[in-house]
Formats: C-alpha cells, structure tokens, sequence
C-alpha cells in the first residue's frame, strides 16, 4: 500500500534557482470521460499528499515571475492548473481547494461560457471564486485547432485571426472578473513555432501539456504541465512527478512540435548540473529509445523506432539527481501530420 507521507530524510535537496512542477487537470468526478477526468478520491489523495508533505502550493503567477525574475521559490514549489472550466471545477475542485487555501488557475475558452452550455461554469461562479483563491486565464475564445490553417488562408490572415482569438478572450476575461494575467494554455496542448512566437510576441507566458518540471531554463513561450487523469493518478508516480525537477536543457533542436517526419530526431544539449546522466532514460510511449552522445554528458541524440502515430505524442526523458532521491525530466512534444496542411 501507497503511504502519501515521505520519508524523513535528507535524501530531498533543495534545488538550485526556482524550480516548480505544475499540473494540469480537466474534469473532477466525470466519470464517462476517463481520458481527461480524475475521480474526486483521486483529487483528494493527491491534495492530501500535498499538505502532508508540505509541498508549496502557489499562485501560477507568482511561479511564472519567479521564472523571468530567476529569483527562487519554496523548495516542492506546486502549480495547480485547470483547463476548460467545465463545471465539475465548481461543484468538485473548487470547495476542496478553496478547504485547504490552495490558489489555483482556470484556463477559459469564453465562447463555451458566454453561450452557456450547461456543462461549463458561469461568470457569476468564476467571480465567487476568484474571491478564495483562484484566478481565471486565456485558453482562447473558441478552443479551437490554432495551429491549422483554414482552406487558402495565408499566413498574415492566420496570424490576424489567432491574435483577434485570444485578445477577444483576453477583453472578456477583463470584463467579467476585471483581471486577466498575461498567461495562455495552448488548447489540447498543440502549437507550433509559428504559434509560440506568436504567444510571445502577445506577452503571454504559454502553457503546454507535455510533461516535466519548470526551472530558469525552461522556454517560457511552452512551459510543461503534468497532466492528470484516471489513468495517471497512481500515487507512486504520482510522488515522483510532484518531486521532479526540470531538466536543464540549454539547447534542442528542433523545437518545433511540428514534424511529418514518421521517425524525428531531436538532439538535446544539457547544462552541467547534478543530473546522473548515466542513468539517463528517453521514451517514446513505453518504448524505450536508444541515446546517441554527441558530446558526452553534455549534448544528445534521441530518435524513435516506431513510427510516431499521427496527432500529439511526445520524447520523456528523466535522469535521477545525485544530490538527491528526485528526478529531472524532460519532454518534447510533436504533432506529426501527413503533409503541410497548416
């Protein structure tokens, strides 16, 4: 049996500059969607895991200014992250976090809200619940693919159209609950590099839903998200993740998700730091990948066996820390697609 309480030992090493494991959730307690839900008994282990390890939970934004500014954070610093704003956050997440005094974040598609489909909260729950502890940010107005291109469209008129999505929903956020912090989650977690930039160049902080910790070197144009549901709600992996460290990746290529390469290759170059690279390990699903050194210790090649599936899949990478019981991880996201539709 899982004990949520860690052991007492020195074995948890603060780590160096500000470092944070945010997780991502959807729904609470909707069972018929298994895929993006957790049960309310899972959230409620992994909270308790939380205050009796006496983890940080923190604001998103104070985490994000901890990054720009490398200023540091409590050692076990947490994110928690929601995305959607499906009414289950109201009814099921929102009174527990709101028990603990844990602040956590709501990424919104206005439309769904201001055509009030009964399956997603109202402004008027949001504003009580902006008074305990939450905050409410740009997931876009419509939710929709941003990284694809309509029939004929050209790029100016993609960009022109994606700025107008997420300002829209950027002014109703303001409207309704009169802050809005200049943070996007990607919606279903796909982007491109025509897209991150494009989030920067808006001076958003952008939010993917690829795996690992964030640290000082991480692009904040994508930060990693955890993501949690029925399926990966184990408690042991579940310990890990909250432990986690971001790798220190100064450098990979490519890093645009974007690829219709059946097999990409991507290359990694890692900061000099406490990771145990010999015990490094890459993924590709649960297919473990072979590691190509470029430059011992330092710079990496990884590249699939089997053909990645079409759509969203992702490179996990994780090293133990040898100043401590915890793991570095990394992930890189790709979007694979048949031919240049975007």
């Amino acid at each position: 049996m899982f004990s949520s309480a860690l052991p007492a030992s020195p074995a948890l090493a603060k780590p160096k500059g500000p470092q944070a494991v945010i997780f991502m959730y959807h729904r609470f307690g909707e069972t018929r969607y298994p895929g993006t839900n957790v049960t309310v008994e899972q959230f409620e282990e992994q909270l308790d895991f939380f205050e009796k390890n006496h983890f940080s939970v923190l604001p998103l934004e104070e985490i994000v200014e901890a990054l720009k500014q490398n200023r540091p954070l409590p050692d076990k610093a947490i994110g928690i992250t929601i995305d959607d704003a499906y009414l289950s956050v109201y009814k099921e997440a929102y009174p527990r976090l709101k028990a603990r005094g844990y602040p956590f974040t709501v990424f919104v598609a206005t439309d769904a809200v201001d055509q009030g489909i009964p399956a997603y909260m109202n402004w008027q729950q949001m504003r009580e619940m902006q008074k305990n502890g939450a905050s409410f940010a740009n997931h876009s107005q419509s939710h929709d693919y941003l990284v694809r291109k309509k029939t004929d469209e050209s790029q100016a008129s993609w960009k022109s159209r994606i700025k107008t999505d997420i300002a829209t929903a950027q002014g109703r956020l303001q409207q309704e609950l009169g802050h809005a912090p200049a943070l996007f989650a990607y919606p279903y977690g796909e982007y491109n590099l025509e897209l991150m930039n494009l989030v920067e160049e808006l001076g958003y902080t952008g939010f993917g839903q690829h795996s690992g910790g964030v640290g000082p070197l991480s692009d904040r144009r994508a930060l990693p998200r955890f993501p949690m549901a029925e399926a990966y709600a184990d408690m042991k992996a579940f310990r890990t993740k909250a432990l986690s460290l971001a790798m220190p990746v100064v450098e990979q290529q490519p890093v645009d998700p974007l690829t219709t390469d059946k097999k990409p290759q991507l290359t990694v170059t890692i900061a000099a730091g406490s990771a145990n690279l010999d015990q490094l390990a890459c993924y590709m699903g649960d297919r473990r990948m072979e590691i190509q050194w470029i430059e011992p210790g330092k710079r990496f090649m990884i590249q699939t066996e089997k053909d990645l599936p079409l759509g969203r899949s992702r490179y996990n990478c994780t090293a133990p820390d040898n100043d401590s019981s915890r793991y570095f991880w990394y992930s890189h996201p790709w979007l694979r697609i048949r031919i240049q539709k975007f």
